[in-house]
């Protein structure tokens, strides 16, 4: 079984803000753990041609886009990935286009073509890119593991509900630490 690391929306605009240095850091020991194993690492970031013209002006996203003004274009250094999680020569950058990893990004192309057949999910924020794509993920037949530390929400109790009672149904939820130990 071929497993990659998935670290979602570890980008200067979101894991860049107060309150997430936690969850970067572990992210750090998950990559750190993951390229000591030669495992496949994909980094998935959000980002947007100059104008947003991939989102509908009745999309959801449309009120998104409007406050972020330039700083969701693909360009912008608020959508580049963090420095201390810089992606090195070999690992993949996939763009996504929505909430979910998969979403208008090539992600499952690229899984299939690497082989990879279990996933390995860190992202912020846990409602959001790592809820979307531990669902999406589940139902294209990933075997899926949450690395509960390296997964953060604005709001706590939304982030115990669903590491503690959401995402065990469709994945094993453990600590960094112990993902890196049973390597």
């Amino acid at each position: 079984m071929t497993t990659a690391l998935l670290l979602m929306d570890f980008q200067n605009g979101i894991a860049g803000r107060p309150g997430f240095e936690t969850a970067v850091a572990a992210a750090g020991r998950a990559l750190e753990a993951a390229r000591a194993q030669g495992l496949p690492v994909i980094f998935v970031r959000v980002a947007f041609r100059p104008g947003y013209p991939e989102i509908p002006a009745h999309s959801s996203f449309a009120a998104r886009a409007a406050q972020a003004g330039e700083a969701m274009r693909l360009d912008h250094a608020g959508t580049q990935i963090l420095d201390r999680l810089a992606p090195r020569e070999g690992e993949h950058v996939v763009v996504k286009k929505r909430i979910s990893a998969f979403a208008g990004s090539d992600l499952e192309l690229l899984l299939r073509g690497l082989g990879v057949d279990r996933l390995v999910l860190g992202g912020i924020s846990t409602s959001g890119v790592v809820l979307s794509t531990v669902r999406q993920a589940a139902d294209l037949d990933f075997p899926l593991t949450v690395l509960a530390d390296a997964c953060a929400d604005a709001d706590s109790e939304t982030q115990r509900v669903l590491l503690e009672n959401v995402f065990p149904r469709q994945a094993d939820v453990v600590s960094v630490e112990e993902w890196a130990g049973a390597l």
